[in-house]
């Protein structure tokens, strides 16, 4: 971990005693996050110190995870029936020196209440003695396709550097010599993609709160062992680097990627935030989607409430209410007009002026031409205490200004009921996918266990349906008018 001037030895050892209880119940508390790893129905992270965050429902986070050896900056990887949990000791700068260990634990279950939880004896795979160029600290890990186990490692201080390990044993692969793969970043860790590896590393400065520079970058290369160039040619070795994440809205300081495959086309990025200036400007774990762009990660951004048409990616369309189209004044204009007339704003149609005309009960939804009226207009906000997925909230789907809600039916089709009750099948799921377009999902369909998505059917008829990512059916959009 890059450690700004200002902080000296004493705060540096301070800062680190205050990660290691930095997971609170209750709160995404954590520096230097692993990957996320699932295991039996919940998920855990690790961070700098002895802990880690647990999560019922990925939404929702939770001290309570155990990981010996202290140390800082953990990746963790299922390989099998196993979780593979690597992390540095010492190193990176903690307590004024650069001497560091990496080293390699198994685990049956991540859950600390299972019969079946017991690390095995930490290994060590690398290491530094403070006088080489490069701190053996802040590892990541890699499995490509050949089924080959890849670490990279280290910080600013020298170069990032790539063992091999062994996937059965975790160890360090006999003869294996380490090879130099960047420079100028740190918490790099690496993934595989059409035919690309790609190596993200954190760069900027840390642990100074909302003054901390920290942002995540990346190179690709055809082989494992580099080159690494960005998207301007630049070698990773001399200071390369795209941006994929960096300081927004009220969270500053990026870093420590982890990747987190969902389904087709739905990809999850986790780091940690330096500093969430909503949340006293402490480190919080941070959930993204990770998007596509011409083979270049970059970070997508977490759903917002407010008020949108909902468009349908299949033909530009939009949802609406299946009511009667109400006719604004005027009739056709343009035709023998006197030009010198005076001009004047015609005001948009109001909810006011067409909620009489709509039925009360249920009412059922189309897609049509979107002319900005109040029932296309759709207001989205999460639900308090309704629970979530993996970076997101269940959100409630309202016609603006009222209380009619958006519904999945038993035999798996779509409605509006006029009020929301927070039934299961009135919650949505909204994701961002890795090509910028959105799926929506209830939470539940009545009486089913299937999962199914928003689904444009036809041009103007929206269904409930089987996802599909490479058809635009399963595809939407949110426009702000």
């Amino acid at each position: 971990m890059k450690r700004i001037n200002i902080l000296g030895i004493v705060a540096l050892f301070s800062l680190f005693l205050v990660q290691t209880a930095m997971a609170q119940i209750g709160q995404p508390f954590i520096h230097d996050p692993s990957t996320i790893m699932q295991c039996d129905g919940k998920y855990y992270t690790f961070g700098t110190g002895r802990g880690g965050l647990i999560s019922e429902d990925g939404w929702t986070w939770n001290g309570g995870g155990v990981r010996p050896g202290g140390g800082a900056a953990p990746d963790a990887m299922k390989i099998g029936d196993r979780y593979l949990i690597v992390y540095g000791a010492t190193g990176g700068g903690l307590g004024g020196r650069h001497n560091g260990r990496i080293l390699t634990m198994w685990n049956k279950t991540l859950d600390p209440n299972s019969p079946d939880f017991e690390y095995s004896e930490a290994i060590e795979v690398a290491s530094s003695e403070g006088e080489e160029d490069c701190d053996a600290i802040d590892p990541g890990l890699l499995m490509d396709p050949d089924g080959r186990l890849w670490c990279s490692y280290g910080t600013y201080f020298g170069f990032i550097r790539l063992i091999e390990l062994d996937p059965k044993t975790g160890k360090r692969v006999e003869g294996n010599k380490a090879i130099d793969i960047a420079i100028d970043c740190e918490a790099t860790t690496m993934m595989y993609r059409n035919g690309w590896y790609y190596l993200l590393g954190t760069h900027g400065t840390c642990c100074d709160g909302a003054n901390s520079t920290y942002n995540i970058v990346v190179g690709r290369s055809r082989s494992v062992t580099g080159p690494y160039l960005d998207n301007m040619g630049r070698d990773m070795l001399k200071g390369g680097g795209k941006m994929v994440i960096k300081a927004g809205g009220r969270v500053t300081g990026p870093g420590h990627f982890g990747h987190i495959l969902i389904d087709e086309g739905v990809e999850k990025m986790s780091c940690h935030y330096e500093a969430d200036l909503d949340q006293s400007g402490r480190s919080v774990l941070g959930i993204r989607p990770l998007l596509w762009k011409n083979d270049w990660p970059v970070a997508g951004d977490n759903f917002k409430e407010g008020t949108y048409e909902i468009e349908s990616e299949r033909r530009g369309y939009a949802l609406e209410l299946a009511v009667d189209f109400v006719r604004m004044q005027g009739g056709m204009r343009g035709f023998n007009r006197d030009p010198n007339e005076p001009i004047v704003s015609i005001p948009s149609q109001q909810l006011s002026d067409v909620i009489d005309t709509w039925p009360n009960g249920d009412i059922g939804v189309r897609i049509g031409d979107y002319m900005f009226r109040p029932h296309q207009k759709w207001t989205i906000t999460a639900v308090p205490g309704a629970g979530g997925y993996l970076g997101g909230p269940y959100y409630k789907i309202v016609i603006a200004g009222t209380d009619r809600a958006l519904a999945a039916t038993a035999n798996a089709e779509l409605v509006t009921v006029p009020a929301f009750t927070g039934a299961p099948e009135q919650l949505w799921r909204i994701e961002q996918l890795i090509d910028g377009t959105y799926r929506i999902m209830p939470k539940q369909v009545p009486n089913s266990t299937e999962q199914y998505v928003l689904y444009s059917i036809g041009d103007s008829t929206p269904t409930l349906a089987k996802y599909d990512f490479n058809s635009d059916n399963s595809k939407w959009n949110f426009r702000d008018h």
